[in-house]
């Protein structure tokens, strides 16, 4: 494949490195891994090293695993690892037959291990965890060898077989990489390459009661698998000796050689990317699970309405860089907002009601208006709204005493009902005991229906509204975001992330909605016209019983008072 063959998408500095090595001659197929633990449900962050690794791949004619890095039996489990593969479907990836686990690779990283041995550069270690911390040096203070570092080789690997074998408890034993102890980098400081841990793996079962660490595993797996480029986020640019290390001792049993590339992680205002976080959020019950339409993850998005589309949209528009910085929020709102625009059907409901009474139209009288399911696309076809005498209109439609710009109803003024007529208020009726509005009497104008009406008059407001006899009531859930400050927990020494939860991220309403909406599919989107994009909940709806949550307002209004807008 030449230059002119790769898809065109926005350079970045890994793109500007690969297009370097093939300059140079190069001519290895790229390929690329997602890597995650099974140890919780991927998020907002996974969902850029997700787009990176698949669409690098793409991008180059090449291919990119799936590979779950499940080392630590502990906190992995089954569940974690079918939901991360249906998070990376269901943004758009395929990852054909390339799916791995690093537990596929155990026996061969155990070999390796005990190779190490042999080669000087491992040995097992006795030190209790409290111990090696002592020993292990301050940034700025060398630390200090074992005293088993000059364990001879035989010996290491003597109980190295007897870790495996299951005769030591938990901690009585590890195996350390011999580096050195005097490292500026404080990876390079003899790091354990096995623990004993006797905990039940979703895939070994009780084969093992040793396990390889993550560093240790990492490297060896991506080598295993021919991995060319090993992209990974700036946390992990201290590990990069390590990882290198690794492959340098066993290169020549190893059938590739990676390369680690880091870019800057994902910072996204008004919420957390910590999977410790997500994981106290759920269990402390802030928030109702995984699934929370309120979580930043994948699965809590997609309960939400985010489409995966504007996901992948919000991934590339934030790009690739090497330096950390903050997303807001209103970046990934915007490339929803922009998504649902376009496909979403529209419908009016009303949020906040206000009765109307046509004093001139027929008492019995009922019709039905032509109501466009899309203003930009015919071809999304029409339904008929029905309507009659009394209608609700949205409260704050409606002001006794406007200001100079408001151009909705107001005594002795003229607006427009969504696909309807031009109606005028009349009179205004309170309750005598609080003073409270509780009706408005219009008169409507018979020649002013339709998109050009016989007398050609227009007016500036038009407004939506529901039939009150048509009109059918559903549950509304009007999220928002789960945090008030952008960073949470941010800003005051001992603050506790926990008082920035936001009260009012989820507020349940009842609102009267077209009668056509009573049948909306689980899992469909539709806006509700001047008032924000919503979706029909897939775990809580029921036939003929759709709850409705909402995706996004219509503009960047966070906090923003159900309903309303010009």
């Amino acid at each position: 494949m030449n230059a002119n063959d790769i898809p065109s998408a926005p350079t970045n500095f890994i793109r500007n490195l690969i297009d370097a090595e093939r300059a140079a001659g190069s001519s290895s197929e790229i390929i690329t891994r997602f890597p995650p633990e099974p140890n919780g449900y991927l998020h907002i962050g996974h969902a850029k090293s997700i787009c990176l690794n698949f669409g690098l791949a793409a991008a180059y004619g090449g291919r990119c695993h799936l590979r779950m890095d499940d080392t630590n039996p502990e906190k992995e489990s089954v569940e974690y690892a079918e939901a991360i593969k249906e998070a990376v479907r269901w943004l758009g990836f395929d990852w054909g037959e390339h799916l791995y686990y690093a537990s596929d690779y155990y026996e061969r990283l155990y070999l390796w291990a005990e190779e190490l041995i042999r080669r000087g550069r491992a040995y097992v270690d006795s030190l209790s965890a409290e111990e090696m911390r002592a020993y292990r040096g301050t940034l700025t203070e060398p630390g200090r060898e074992s005293p088993d570092r000059d364990r001879p080789a035989a010996e290491s690997l003597d109980l190295l077989r007897r870790m495996r074998a299951g005769e030591f408890p938990d901690g009585a034993y590890t195996l350390r990489a011999r580096i050195d102890m005097a490292a500026p980098n404080m990876n390079l400081r003899d790091p354990v390459i096995y623990r004993i841990q006797r905990h039940h793996h979703y895939r070994t079962g009780d084969a093992w009661c040793i396990y390889p660490m993550y560093d240790y595993a990492h490297p060896l797996s991506d080598a295993i698998e021919g991995i060319t480029h090993s992209i990974c986020t700036l946390e992990f640019e201290d590990h990069r000796p390590l990882y290198d290390w690794f492959l340098e001792q066993l290169a020549d049993l190893l059938p590739a050689r990676p390369r680690q590339i880091e870019f800057a992680r994902l910072n996204l205002s008004y919420t957390l990317m910590s999977k410790r976080r997500l994981l106290e959020l759920v269990r402390e019950g802030h928030v109702s699970g995984w699934d929370d339409p309120r979580m930043p993850t994948l699965v809590g998005l997609r309960r939400r309405g985010f489409p995966p589309a504007a996901i992948r949209a919000f991934c590339e528009r934030i790009g690739v860089g090497k330096s950390d910085s903050w997303i807001d929020m209103s970046v990934l709102e915007d490339c929803v907002r922009e998504e649902l625009n376009v496909a979403a059907p529209r419908a009016l409901a009303v949020f906040n009601p206000l009765k109307v009474v046509l004093t001139d139209y027929p008492v019995e009288g009922v019709e039905e208006f032509e109501a466009a399911n899309h203003p930009q696309r015919p071809e999304a076809g029409s339904r008929r709204v029905p309507f009659c005498r009394e209608l609700y209109i949205e409260r704050d439609d409606f002001m006794e005493d406007p200001p100079k710009k408001f151009f909705r109803l107001a005594p002795g003024r003229e607006v427009r009902l969504r696909f309807g007529y031009i109606i005028r208020c009349e009179e205004v009726i309170k309750d005598p005991a609080t003073g409270e509005i509780v009706e408005l009497r219009c008169t409507h104008d018979p020649a002013t229906l339709g998109a050009n009406p016989a007398d050609g008059r227009k007016v500036k407001g038009t407004i939506h509204w529901v039939s009150a006899r048509h009109a059918q009531p559903a549950e509304v859930r009007l999220y928002d975001r789960l945090f008030t400050q952008p960073n949470p927990g941010a800003g005051r020494e001992g603050r506790d992330w926990r008082a920035d939860l936001n009260p009012e991220s989820c507020r349940v309403r009842e609102a009267l909605v077209e009668p056509g909406l009573m049948q909306a599919a689980a899992g469909s989107q539709v806006q509700l016209e001047r008032i924000g994009y919503f979706f029909v909940d897939p775990v809580d709806s029921r036939p003929g019983r759709p709850v409705f949550n909402r995706v996004v307002t219509l503009r960047d209004s966070w906090a923003k008072v159900d309903g309303g807008g010009d």
